[in-house]
């Protein structure tokens, strides 16, 4: 069972949410950030990308830039920009892309879900990362930004959240970059906020979409605080961390897809020739050409966009790892022809989000910067929890999640 509660959470008020807001820390680098936070100092920026206060090129891992995002923290308190709530409450967050609505529940997560895997991930984490995230959280002794967690479909929930977007939201606004729609609800009648802890509680798992480094740190940190609790009960507001959970059905996961900058040695017609071996190759012309199912894959190469069918046999479809798109494609064109083995280090090849559309795929291979691209079916959510569930990691590089979480609409202080 998952174990959640309300919290009382930190935000802004509703005049100030549309400049307190942001993009998450690490879907921007540091010159982003500081040209997007502009000369607005209520901008989240200067908490959760704080090196934009020092001088360009300051690492971000300078221990200054984190002493700093506490400052930032303390200094947003205290001029009222972001203010507590009194009591506890869970939260409900709507984004809008492309006409289509998606509803979470704003949660406070349970750290021994994470440890023993009831909360359950898909991606393997980097300890330096984490590092870096448990630094922010243990010197702002907050959870400044939330995890996107996904949940098994729920008419109990689903009803009750449906209940609240008939009123009017406390936020509703269009962030700036991408156009997305966001609305925000406070949930304060304790009737529901009982309904939704029980219902969750009915749940064997949740399950990372997106945020795996986020939540490993929130986690670290508050099984750190536990152990050096020597009164430590349990019920601590440091035994949990912010979550946003959506119903599974609802998330929309685009398509990850690949440029590469050579041809390893090969001719075109020589990689297309060995490519014949496994895929069921066809030439599709000169206009943008996208999978249409599983198991197929776009190519762009020398202007042309090639439609490539794994054949039978190529892959199991009883291997739930094996039978990913992200894994053909890895073992039988990235590594066999082109001898990329290690996707998180190879300097020849480089991944674009499905959201900026096969269009930029073409872009870099006609500017002369990529040789080829390949454009891969999206992973569906319920391959990704059948993954989580069998206890199995996703290869890296499979997923992206869209639209993105804006920070600043609620933190969550772990005292």
């Amino acid at each position: 069972m998952a174990i959640v509660k309300p919290f009382k959470g930190i935000r802004p008020p509703r005049d100030l949410v549309e400049q307190v807001e942001s993009r998450p820390y690490d879907v921007l680098d540091s010159e982003e950030a500081r040209a997007e936070a502009g000369d607005n100092e209520k901008s989240l920026y200067h908490i959760i990308k704080p090196e934009i206060n020092f001088p360009v090129g300051t690492s971000e891992y300078d221990p200054r830039v984190y002493e700093e995002a506490a400052r930032q923290f303390q200094k947003f308190q205290d001029k009222g920009w972001l203010v507590q709530d009194k009591d506890e409450h869970y939260y409900i967050y709507a984004q809008t892309m492309n006409n289509k609505t998606q509803y979470g529940l704003v949660i406070g997560a349970y750290v021994d879900d994470y440890m023993n895997g009831v909360i359950k991930k898909h991606e393997l984490t980097r300890r330096d990362k984490e590092e870096d995230r448990m630094k922010h959280v243990r010197v702002n002794n907050a959870n400044m930004e939330p995890v996107f967690f996904a949940y098994p479909d729920n008419a109990v929930l689903d009803k009750l959240i449906m209940r609240y977007a008939a009123t009017e939201p406390e936020y509703d606004f269009i962030a700036p970059i991408d156009g997305f729609g966001h609305k925000f609800w406070v949930i304060s009648d304790a009737a529901d906020i009982a309904t939704i802890t029980e219902e969750f509680r009915k749940m064997p798992s949740l399950y990372i979409a997106d945020g795996h480094h986020r939540s490993a740190a929130a986690a670290l940190v508050g099984a750190e605080k536990a152990k050096q609790n020597p009164n430590h009960r349990g019920d601590e507001e440091y035994n949990y961390f912010m979550a946003v959970a959506f119903q599974a059905s609802q998330l929309t996961i685009l398509d990850y897809n690949r440029v590469l900058k050579d041809l390893n040695g090969l001719t075109s017609e020589q990689f297309l020739d060995a490519i014949r071996k496994n895929f069921t190759v066809e030439d599709k012309g000169t206009e943008i050409y996208k999978p249409a199912k599983l198991h197929e894959f776009s190519l762009y190469l020398d202007g042309h966009w090639f439609s490539l069918v794994a054949k039978d046999g190529t892959y199991d479809n009883n291997d739930p790892i094996g039978s990913l798109d992200v894994s053909i494609s890895s073992n039988l064109i990235l590594d066999e022809l082109l001898g990329i083995k290690d996707l998180r280090s190879d300097k020849r090849i480089d991944f674009v989000g499905g959201l900026r559309g096969l269009g930029e795929l073409k872009r870099r291979v006609d500017s002369g910067e990529m040789k080829m691209a390949l454009a891969l079916y999206p992973v569906s959510m319920k391959q990704i929890m059948n993954i989580a569930d069998s206890g199995n990691i996703m290869p890296p590089k499979a997923t992206w999640f869209e639209p993105k979480l804006r920070s600043g609409l609620v933190i969550h202080k772990l005292s």
